[in-house]
C-alpha cells in the first residue's frame, strides 16, 4: 500500500449555507447546558476518508487516491468567493503595512513564485540551510516526493507555459535532481566502509 495520505474533500458550501440559515432565523436564549457544541467541521482541517471509499488496488496496478468530490461550484459562487478572498488578501496586506510602513506592497504571485517554492523545499529537505557547525537534517523521500511534484508541474503544463516560465520550470527541475543524486550518493557511500587490515599487518 502506498503511504501518500487520502483525504476526503469537505464541501463548505454546506456550512456557510446553514450558517446563513441561523443567522437569519430569531435567535431565543438558550440555557447554558443545552447549548450545543461546536461544529466538528468548523475551521481547516483533514479528514481521513471512510476505509470503504478506498478500495484496495488489484496487484500490478498503481494505487489511485479516491476521494468523494463534491460538486464543483457554480459560476457564481466562485466569483463571489473570489471577490471576498481578494477583499481578505488586501486588508491582511493594510495591516502588516500598517506594523511595518517600510514595507511596499506585496508582489503578485507568478508561475515562478509556484516552482520556487517547490525548489527550495526540496533543497531543504535535502539539507541546504543548514547553520554552519549542525549536522544536515535530510528528508530524503520527502525531497523526492517534492521533485517528483515539479516533474508532474512539468508534466501536466506541457505546452501551456511561456518560453521562459518552461525554461525556469526545467532548469529548476533538472538542479533539484541532480542535489537529489548527490544526496544520495552521499548516503550509499556512508553505508561502505574500508576493511580492517590483517592482524599483524600495517
Amino acid at each position: 500500500m502506498s503511504e501518500t495520505p487520502k483525504f476526503e474533500v469537505i464541501d463548505r458550501r454546506k456550512f456557510k449555507a446553514e450558517e446563513e440559515q441561523e443567522s437569519a432565523q430569531p435567535s431565543t436564549p438558550q440555557p447554558e447546558a443545552a447549548k450545543p457544541a461546536a461544529a466538528p467541521n468548523a475551521g481547516p482541517h483533514l479528514v481521513e476518508p471512510r476505509p470503504e471509499s478506498i478500495p484496495d488496488a488489484e496487484p500490478g496496478q498503481d494505487e489511485e487516491i479516491f476521494v468523494e468530490m463534491p460538486p464543483p461550484p457554480t459560476a457564481e459562487e466562485t466569483s463571489e468567493q473570489k471577490t471576498a478572498y481578494d477583499a481578505s488578501a488586501r486588508r491582511l496586506e493594510d495591516l502588516v503595512r500598517a506594523q511595518n510602513p517600510a514595507a511596499g506592497a506585496q508582489q503578485p504571485v507568478s508561475f515562478e513564485h509556484l516552482i520556487q517554492q517547490f525548489y527550495v523545499s526540496a533543497m531543504m529537505q535535502m539539507g541546504a540551510g543548514t547553520p554552519e557547525g549542525q549536522r544536515p537534517r535530510v528528508d530524503i523521500l520527502g525531497a523526492r516526493q517534492t521533485i517528483d511534484l515539479l516533474g508532474i508541474l512539468a508534466e501536466k503544463t506541457r505546452g501551456n507555459l511561456t518560453e521562459m516560465e518552461d525554461r525556469a520550470l526545467q532548469t529548476v527541475l533538472y538542479e533539484a535532481r541532480m542535489a537529489f543524486l548527490e544526496v544520495t550518493r552521499m548516503i550509499t557511500l556512508q553505508g561502505v566502509q574500508a576493511p580492517a587490515p590483517p592482524k599483524g599487518k600495517k
